[in-house]
């Protein structure tokens, strides 16, 4: 189904009624339903990025009350995206969806500030982080000469592993943020070894390194200054596929003394520990928002957690908060296995303003299981032996995977598209329609749009290149099609910041340490760090 066939015109709001509403302490989710790569040029600082692409597939763990008070935007163009979306959200319940009158053009005309970039709230957060707290940060060039003269020193990547063995400081090991309070002693047990934490940028660099001088380590720490991205600068190699990480096992002897010194820290920061049965009142409570993260690693969450817990690794909610949740006032209820870990994550999140607690029984907590939330429309999967079937049918084949994995490899003859832009495609309606997609949920919403559009046979293969090259289909690759300026999913800027191009880490930089220039008063007011 195509939701903005039938479904009325949203209650439009202007930019200052907007503004008020973002300050005016009352839970709110403001959505920009453009695609990644339109929501990272430009955006409002609180908007949470939910690509028309992917709503119904996202919404419901990124706003799961259906009564709280929603503003969806565009661009405010031609293109019409957050009408379609706010009766997309209508259709799955949402009673109170508002579209900004105008869109994003409307806001800056407004003197409002746009910002680009991603977790722009959070990396804000991070520069302020550094500015409070004095975090003491070591720069490329002296680091390498520490490291070739052999110094009692240690390099901590505080990156999830998939980012790590992308690019890493040579010699540096992977242990993300989240896991530093748990692990960090495991890989510098003598306090006079040096601690240094890396990551991409900025921001990780500083949290992680602050979150062990909080802790309150007896090791010397810094951050290394701009990350990778700095030694890069600096003419220095950088591993590429390392695999180096902290060990999995923790001393039980050692717990007792994390668990306090987590405790003591939690304290300072007013994080409040609260038990099972009153998450479970929270939970049922039809008037507020609360969202339940189990901020341990994906391999502990994969061996199970608590029911209507979404994984949260505890450093990646921080870097990146608006991806796990869009509801700006809502409670955040974080938890681990041990107790070390997750208060952590919640003194820093109370820092960021959100009312953030520590779920006392951890992931041993008895809480019952959800209400199930909205099912996908019903969808034909194909395998790849039945896809090549259809296309030898004459089926037209529909590519909605990441626009980046289009250009590496496809099927040939399959086409390119994105959702908000079906209705671009000169599609036969007589013949039938195969879509390509990494994600059934995602597909299945697009089908409908498709059906909604006149074409009523519309199967989906969540196939890959490899599977399909053995099943005998013809593969192509494209390094520059689809154009620039058709791949509105990907972010340009944000990429190739270590692939020979230092002008764009440059770039990446000075927008990052610019953005704390470009907040408001009420923007800056809604942190809570602690009196110094």
């Amino acid at each position: 189904m195509m939701h903005s066939l039938s479904s009325p015109t949203p209650a439009d709001i202007d930019p200052h009624t907007l503004k008020d509403w973002l300050h005016d302490g009352g839970e709110i989710a403001l959505l920009d339903v453009r695609e990644h790569g339109q929501y990272g040029e430009s955006h409002l600082f609180y908007a949470a990025p939910v690509p028309f692409s992917r709503l119904e597939a996202d919404i419901a763990r990124l706003a799961p009350r259906r009564d709280v008070r929603v503003v969806v935007y565009d661009e405010g163009g031609a293109d019409n995206v957050a009408t379609r979306a706010a009766s997309a959200l209508r259709a799955l319940g949402y009673t109170r969806v508002h579209r900004l009158a105008g869109g994003i053009a409307q806001w800056r005309q407004d003197g409002y500030a746009a910002f680009a970039g991603v977790n722009v709230p959070s990396k804000t957060f991070g520069e302020l982080a550094e500015e409070v707290f004095h975090t003491p940060r070591i720069g490329a060039v002296e680091l390498a000469e520490r490291q070739r003269r052999g110094d009692d020193l240690i390099v901590l990547d505080g990156r999830p592993f998939a980012e790590y063995q992308k690019m890493s400081i040579p010699g540096g090991i992977c242990c993300p943020n989240g896991e530093l309070a748990l692990r960090a002693h495991t890989l510098a047990r003598n306090p006079d070894t040096t601690i240094v934490v890396n990551c991409a940028g900025r921001t990780r660099s500083i949290i992680g390194a602050q979150t062990l001088i909080n802790l309150g380590v007896p090791n010397p720490v810094y951050a290394l200054e701009n990350g990778t991205q700095g030694w890069y600068l600096a003419d220095f190699p950088l591993d590429h596929g390392a695999s180096r990480r902290y060990d999995d096992t923790i001393a039980p002897q050692d717990l007792p003394a994390l668990i306090q010194r987590s405790a003591n820290l939690a304290e300072r920061h007013g994080v409040p520990m609260v038990d099972a049965a009153q998450v479970q009142a929270w939970l049922a409570d039809t008037a507020r928002t609360t969202f339940l993260c189990d901020v341990r690693s994906a391999e502990e969450y994969a061996r199970g957690s608590l029911p209507g817990a979404q994984h949260a690794p505890g450093g990646q909610l921080i870097q990146a908060t608006d991806q796990y949740l869009a509801v700006r006032g809502a409670r955040i209820v974080v938890f681990d296995g041990e107790g070390v870990r997750a208060p952590v994550v919640a003194s820093w999140l109370r820092q960021m303003g959100w009312d953030a607690s520590v779920l006392r029984q951890g992931v041993a907590a008895d809480l019952p299981a959800p209400v199930a939330s909205t099912p996908e429309p019903p969808v034909t999967v194909l395998d790849d032996k039945a896809l090549a079937a259809a296309q030898a049918r004459g089926a037209q084949l529909i590519d909605i995977r990441p626009s980046m994995r289009y250009r590496a490899q496809h099927i040939a003859g399959a086409r390119w598209a994105i959702r908000p832009r079906f209705a671009d495609l000169a599609l036969d309606p007589a013949r039938p329609l195969v879509l390509l997609a990494e994600e059934r949920a995602v597909a299945a919403w697009a089908a409908a749009d498709l059906r909604a559009l006149g074409v009523q046979d519309v199967a989906v293969n969540l196939g890959t290149p490899a599977g399909w090259s053995a099943a005998g289909i013809a593969l192509a690759s494209t390094p520059a099609e689809p154009a620039d300026r058709d791949c509105i999913d990907y972010l340009f800027f944000v990429h190739d910041r270590h692939d020979g191009n230092k002008a764009a880490a440059r770039q990446y930089l000075a927008w990052e340490t610019n953005l704390v220039k470009q907040i408001d008063a009420r923007e800056r007011a809604a942190y809570r760090f602690p009196a110094r």
